[in-house]
């Protein structure tokens, strides 16, 4: 068997985004694997034939990472192949290019080009779409500029000297500066190459969804700030008539998942009133004509897609769809992802997945069609249940992947934890071996069963690796989840019981030699139990959080996450912030720690690991911080790969040097 290293995962196949064709005799789906060289993720179009069960690959350029299916049976997908065109959009212009090719094969070729950038399209027919593209408010009108003002234009727009911020949220993680810039729908006719405005410029769409002539969206306009709690609302549009209603009006419920059929519509809904904005919804049915809703099903999960962690898989795709009055969607319960069908008459069905993650899915008729990740397997695609792609299953059987063992434990409220150990390879009873505890990010997410590379990785570097989902993860319901305003209490304390079981549990782990290490929630619980404890020889702090005053006003969520997670805002209660900012502990600190973060990191701001490292630096704690340039949040899960290896080989050497 061969050994996990640091750039095993440059092997992975990474497959996602299934997709039925309009008649259900072929599937689409994504395949992407990390390219060194290249130093991103080349991706093709590959298909399915749901009778035979054989696939093919469609698509050679490497420039094929997302499509739709046309309602002619063709596939559209955005690329930047003409050279002409690939200049202008270099230089700053908005185009967007749309390439069709037929599933028969064959060369793509360009079927339209939009003056806009264009995230995403949605057929309605055969020649009209739905377009999702980014709308700035600032930007100059440059059909007005002679040749040479518009390339000056377009150089300030490329290589802006200056921003100019003029409301909050500023900017968003993996978008960069938003200022002024909303996401707008458009009706885009082929034919013709019409394009119309549906939405109004200063409207943020959030999610859009088609059938047939009508348009249901979510979304809120808003200038200046973002409501701290923003609750948007739902529009339906009558495309050919172009009458528009409200449906829902903003500030009434917190929409995480709507679909819609002809005229019936399924909206996941809740007023958050007993647990705030993380309160799971219920799912209700909505009249098309007047909003009103009917409650279908109390439900206390989560309903627009799965939390299992893992940094070995890319989940593009499907989430939730409503098909012959079924709506089926991906849920977290206990420690994996499913999925689950509410039937028209309101009967919820049991899990229809195996454990592990569901990650996204279609379903066509009698078909579902799954991408999801079980065992120690990577994702592959599951026709009905039977796996029916294997890239990755010859990598899977020639490496030494370690099996989590599970264990559970009650904690002094009552609540049961969950979680998993991995031994070293090679692992020899009687002989001490370092531990690593890795804490997940969220904290709303889970650890489950399924494949994680720098764990599996440490394992095979020697070590005994930890993890659980204590108080605040997903899939336990309200009670569970809820940890507004008592981050570093309760769910502190579940992790150091944890520790303190697999110590008891594993006496060949050394008490002495072990890690900590977590992102986002995961790197603010690492900057926190460095302040209130010295049991662990090392900590590897990454994308963290150490002050919530200063989150509250730099990132791009703080605003809103601030209070719905600490239950107070610096005006309210400075001191109950303050008290749960890692910072203010940080002059305790005498563990050794490494800071990952990223400069492009809007998320949790790097002024949030500097301000840790500094303070550990004052007070003489040992302390290193790696700084990735051009990298956001999401370092370790998409980052490019070259900085990934870095990145985890600077986490390896850290552990190494204080826990070897």
């Amino acid at each position: 068997m061969k050994k996990i290293e640091i750039n095993s995962f440059l092997d992975f196949r990474l497959v996602s985004a299934p997709g039925f064709s309009p008649d259900g005799k072929t599937a689409a789906f994504v395949v992407q694997q990390p390219s060194l060289e290249k130093n991103s993720y080349p991706g093709d179009l590959w298909l399915l034939d749901t009778e035979t069960k054989k696939i093919r690959r469609l698509t050679a350029g490497g420039d094929a990472k997302s499509y739709i299916w046309t309602k002619s049976g063709t596939l559209l997908f955005p690329a930047a192949r003409d050279k002409a065109l690939k200049e202008r959009m270099e230089a700053g212009e908005e185009l967007s290019c749309w390439y069709e090719i037929s599933p028969d094969g064959g060369e793509a070729a360009l079927a339209f080009t939009l003056p806009l950038f264009a995230k995403r399209l949605m057929p309605v027919d055969e020649d009209r779409y739905i377009v999702a593209a980014t709308y700035d408010n600032h930007r100059p009108d440059l059909s007005a500029m002679d040749e040479a003002e518009r390339s000056k234009a377009l150089e300030r727009l490329k290589n802006p000297p200056y921003e100019v911020l003029e409301e909050s949220p500023f900017w968003s993680n993996g978008g960069g500066f938003t200022s002024g810039k909303r996401q707008r729908l458009w009706l885009y006719t082929r034919s013709t190459k019409e394009l119309k405005p549906l939405t109004d410029p200063w409207f943020q769409t959030m999610d859009f969804t088609v059938s047939g002539t009508k348009l249901l969206f979510k979304g809120m306009e808003w200038q200046g700030f973002r409501s701290r709690e923003p609750k948007p609302g739902l529009w339906l549009t009558d495309l050919d008539s172009g009458e528009q209603r409200c449906l829902l009006q903003p500030d009434t419920l917190r929409v995480s998942a709507f679909a819609m059929e002809g005229n019936r519509i399924v909206v996941a809904a809740t007023d958050g009133s007993q647990y705030g904005a993380y309160q799971y919804p219920d799912l209700y049915r909505m009249d098309a004509e007047s909003g009103k809703l009917t409650l279908l099903s109390e439900y206390e999960a989560s309903v627009d897609g799965g939390s299992v962690n893992s940094d070995a898989r890319f989940d593009n795709g499907r989430v939730y769809k409503l098909q012959d009055g079924d709506f089926w969607f991906v849920t977290t319960v206990n420690n994996g992802s499913y999925l689950r069908r509410l039937s028209s008459d309101g009967t919820l069905s049991g899990l229809l997945t195996p454990d592990g993650a569901c990650d996204t899915f279609d379903v066509f008729g009698e078909h579902t069609l799954v991408c999801g990740l079980y065992g120690s397997r990577l994702a592959e695609l599951y026709l009905d249940g039977e796996q029916v792609t294997f890239f990755n299953d010859e990598w899977t059987a020639s490496h030494q992947i370690i099996e989590p063992e599970f264990h559970t434990f009650t904690d002094p409220d009552g609540f049961e934890i969950h979680g998993w150990a991995l031994k070293p390879a090679g692992y020899e009873a009687g002989k001490q071996y370092p531990a690593i505890l890795h804490i997940h990010g969220g904290p709303r997410t889970v650890f489950g069963t399924v494949y994680h590379h720098e764990m599996q990785l440490w394992a095979n570097a020697g070590y005994f690796v930890f993890f659980c989902n204590p108080r605040g993860s997903d899939g336990r319901g309200d009670e569970f989840g809820d940890i507004n305003g008592k981050y570093g209490t309760v769910d502190y304390e579940n992790l150091m019981q944890f520790t303190d079981e697999m110590l008891r549990r594993y006496p060949d782990a050394d008490p002495a030699r072990v890690g900590v290490t977590g992102g986002s929630y995961g790197g603010f619980m690492t900057n926190w139990i460095i302040g209130h404890t010295d049991r662990f020889a090392a900590a590897a702090s990454q994308r963290s959080i150490s002050n919530w005053i200063a989150f509250e006003h730099t990132s791009d969520i703080g605003p809103m996450f601030t209070p719905s997670n600490q239950a107070a805002t610096t005006r309210d209660d400075v001191h109950k912030l303050w008290w749960h900012s890692p910072l203010k502990y940080a002059p305790n600190a005498k563990t050794p720690t490494l800071f990952i973060h990223s400069d492009a990191d809007y998320r949790c701001w790097l002024v949030e690991a500097v301000s840790m490292f500094t303070a550990l630096k004052m007070h003489g704690c040992e302390a290193r911080m790696c700084l990735f340039k051009g990298e956001t949040h999401e370092l370790s899960r998409s980052g490019k790969p070259q900085n990934r290896i870095r990145r985890m080989e600077e986490i390896l050497r850290w552990m190494d040097l204080h826990l070897k």
